[in-house]
């Protein structure tokens, strides 16, 4: 049978290997060229994969050549522009890796390009595809604690990576924030309304950049998510999916990041004047998912497709979580609270019209 997806993967490095084995699973699915400025790795790729298809060093060559109607982007954050760019306007479907792109502007655009051509442009935020999180989610949707008022999520972990995390500006809200970030908005099903940040670098710490941040985010549903993270956080370390208290007027949501979640509510013992309530355990509830992780997001992006509707993390939402990381970085600049909306318009202005 004839591929529905004709597949170019843009990008022959490590994480090339999960999206890989997720198309070679589905007989809908067909790779038929492989992409990278060294030539050499997407050899060895296709080699690794037993694939025979052709290798390019350019995205427009490679779509032109194997009629792809897909492009997989697991290329460098600094290429995402690019890379979707040359995709979309050469009639193709893209998903890709985080960040959408670079900067605001290009976000922006690349929204405006798909729109424009009717395409779909989807980003991978696997931490959504956890059962964990979605059973966390289920406790705040079902009212069990009752309207939320604040959210909190504490990321601190200590990987000595080597390479260029530990060159860059701003590694952490850079490289790391953009999940727990659009964690925040998958729990809370709010988007980001302002933002005010510090970002610093600790003592001890081996990055050149900011390794560390505290971010106040109010949400477009009256509540109040709280950040605090660092990369350079010697022991105690938390999970890398965060450890998070979502608070409610009737209680609390908690997540460790690694076990299942519950709430601890008002119990059936609430007294009018009574100094301290008694409160009651309830468990999150269980959510079976047949893929999870990267396969998990792969498979709605596919499903997306197949019933012609946006991906749960297409790129026209994945703005508002590239705007909490953007702009937490442009209130840490100038010091100062910064309404995300105007942040977003302001980008808008300086995107070219077609």
């Amino acid at each position: 049978m004839t591929a529905v997806y004709r597949v170019v993967v843009a990008g022959c490095g490590a994480m090339a290997n999960e999206w890989i084995s997720y198309a070679l699973k589905h007989a809908d699915i067909e790779i038929v060229g492989l992409v990278d400025i060294r030539v050499e790795s997407a050899q060895a790729m296709a080699e690794k994969h037993g694939l025979t298809c052709p290798v390019f060093t350019d995205i427009s060559q490679a779509i032109e050549a194997t009629a792809a109607n897909l492009v997989f982007d697991i290329t460098v954050p600094s290429s995402h522009f690019s890379i979707a760019s040359k995709a979309l306007e050469a009639g193709c479907h893209v998903f890709t890796e985080k960040p959408l792109a670079e900067t605001m502007e290009q976000c922006n655009e690349i929204v405006n390009m798909a729109g424009r051509t009717g395409l779909s442009h989807a980003v991978m935020q696997n931490r959504r595809y956890d059962p964990h999180i979605r059973s966390l989610r289920g406790l705040i949707t079902s009212g069990v604690i009752g309207r939320t008022g604040s959210i909190s999520a504490s990321f601190f972990l200590a990987p000595h990576f080597g390479g260029f995390r530990e060159a860059m500006d701003s590694p952490l809200l850079l490289d790391m924030a953009i999940h727990t970030f659009d964690q925040a908005r998958f729990i809370s099903g709010a988007d980001p309304v302002s933002v005010y940040c510090q970002e610093f670098n600790p003592p001890g710490s081996w990055y050149e950049g900011n390794a560390a941040a505290i971010c106040i985010f109010e949400m477009s549903d009256g509540s109040v998510f709280c950040y605090q993270g660092s990369w350079c956080a010697e022991g105690a370390p938390t999970s890398w999916e965060a450890s998070w208290r979502v608070q409610g007027e009737r209680g609390a949501a908690i997540w460790d990041g690694r076990d299942m979640p519950y709430a601890e509510i008002i119990g059936g013992g609430e007294a009018a004047g009574q100094f301290l309530n008694e409160y009651e355990r309830v468990e999150g509830p269980a959510v079976q998912m047949e893929e999870t992780f990267h396969q998990g997001c792969l498979e709605e992006m596919f499903r997306s497709l197949a019933e012609q509707r946006p991906a749960e993390t297409d790129c026209r939402d994945n703005r508002y979580s590239m705007a909490m990381v953007l702009g937490a970085l442009e209130s840490a600049r100038t010091g100062s609270k910064l309404d995300i909306a105007e942040f977003i318009r302001n980008a808008e202005r300086n995107v070219p019209d077609k």
